[in-house]
């Protein structure tokens, strides 16, 4: 299947723009089987512009914007941040919805997550996450600093009890941008409850991106997204308390990374279906990384498995899932690819590529390397795009059918030179009826509702 976003796309209301893609997309569903009825064969119609200039969506569908960058904190602590990046929902009582997003904040970053007492990790950093509550009828009714003093937080993964893991997608050591503390940790954030913000360090310290805990055993999958040769690595955490609970893995655990035997770049695999049967697992030498960042340790004869912008990580039936956004020769990749989909079993120790997306055409236009991904409780799959050019949440159905859902219609350049923030963050809520998802820049937060069960 070879087609470029404009064929695939020409009727729905988004010409130039879509995604191609080879796999079986099934696969992407399992352990839910809901997900293949989601908008039905066709998605849900063409998106309609939003006279405002803000999301444009699909007939029926409405949004509400639940927070903006700048604006205050209902807290009074300070500023909404900067830079809306990854994001989950937990249920709350009566009702309520949870809303744990971070803020990918470098140290030139507009709005700082405020430094909150006994919730800041180093007083320097400014990213962190922020904590709404949403009532039953969809409206914020608290707004607040979950943890402060992190650095650069792009994505992370909800625990089974209910907490957000939070990934500091950076290696800055103290001393370095002003820092006074080492960074480059996942940290856990609670909900209703403040916790601590303590590393877990044993987690290792690498750029992290996502994570996803396998419910059976705990396990902790983590994805790296390192920026220079040699590229970031695919990781699991074995925890020393593997039954869980809040805090229970600030007890440490062994950290290890993913070797593919004969395959050292997971880009030059090319054939959707391509399945290894033979994974391994090396102790990582250092976590900390107190010398050698763990992408450059020594892992031994055959050496680790390397992967170019390795992004979104979920948890479905009995597999874990990552994505590889994109991967370009010209950067040190082995091969070009326009983002693929990895599953991996761990009863069986099998890692399959299941789905490689390739628009056709060059990889600065719209319509590629997908990042965030979210199955929907009502079935499909929805896909953050984070590229050059117009800015899209896509859905994926079963049967293979890519539309848009969304479109960020912020223009952030100029009328000759336009540019539009990438979406990232997308989850729904507990009971499905609600899809929540930011915009990077200008730092938004979304709620998006509408007829998500209709035939």
């Amino acid at each position: 299947m070879t087609v470029t976003r404009r064929q695939i796309l020409a009727g729905g209301g988004a010409v130039g723009a879509g995604i191609a893609f080879t796999g079986p997309v099934d696969e992407l569903f399992t352990g839910a089987p809901a997900a293949a009825e989601v908008g039905g064969e066709a998605g849900y119609g063409p998106l309609v512009p939003d006279p405002d200039g803000i999301l444009d969506l699909p007939r029926g569908f409405r949004y509400r914007i639940l927070s903006r960058e700048g604006r205050p904190l209902r807290s009074g602590e300070g500023p909404v941040p900067s830079n809306h990046d990854g994001m989950a929902a937990f249920p709350g009582r009566g009702g309520r919805t949870w809303l744990v997003r971070n803020h990918e904040n470098r140290p030139d970053a507009e709005h700082r997550v405020p430094a909150v007492k006994g919730l800041t990790y180093d007083p320097e950093g400014k990213g962190g996450c922020t904590v709404l509550e949403i009532d039953h009828d969809g409206r914020v009714c608290a707004e607040r600093v979950g943890i402060a003093g992190t650095a650069v937080n792009c994505a992370g993964g909800p625990t089974p009890w209910n907490t957000w893991l939070t990934c500091e997608e950076t290696e800055d050591k103290a001393g370095v941008n002003g820092y006074t503390k080492d960074h480059g940790y996942v940290f856990e954030v609670g909900t209703d409850r403040r916790l601590d913000p303590v590393p877990l360090t044993a987690m290792g310290r690498f750029q992290h991106e996502a994570v996803a805990i396998d419910p059976r055993d705990g396990v902790v999958y983590e994805t790296e997204d390192a920026f220079e040769k040699p590229f970031g690595l695919f990781y699991r955490f074995l925890p020393r308390r593997p039954k869980g609970g809040v805090g229970s893995l600030r007890a440490g655990g062994r950290l290890e990374a993913m070797r593919v035997p004969g395959v050292p770049d997971l880009s030059a695999v090319q054939e959707p279906g391509t399945t290894f049967s033979k994974v391994q697992w090396l102790r990582v030498p250092d976590p900390l990384a107190r010398e050698t960042p763990i992408r450059f340790q020594d892992f031994g004869p055959g050496g680790v498995t390397h992967g170019q912008k390795l992004e979104g990580c979920y948890w479905g039936g009995d597999r874990v899932y990552f994505v590889t956004s994109f991967a370009r020769s010209a950067e040190g990749s082995r091969a070009d690819h326009f983002g693929q989909v990895w599953s991996y079993e761990p009863r069986s120790g099998r890692l399959t590529l299941v789905i490689v997306f390739g628009p056709g055409t060059d990889v600065s236009k719209p319509g590629e390397s997908p990042d965030n991904i979210a199955l929907a409780p009502q079935g499909g799959l929805m896909v953050c795009e984070d590229g050059d050019g117009a800015q899209h949440v896509f859905g994926v159905t079963r049967g293979r059918r890519v539309y848009p859902m969304a479109r960020n219609a912020q223009n952030i350049g100029t009328p000759q030179e336009p540019a539009w923030g990438e979406f990232a963050g997308v989850t729904f809520s507990p009971d499905g009826r609600t899809m929540f998802v930011n915009v990077y820049d200008p730092g938004t937060t979304f709620a998006v509702t509408g007829p998500w069960r209709r035939p």
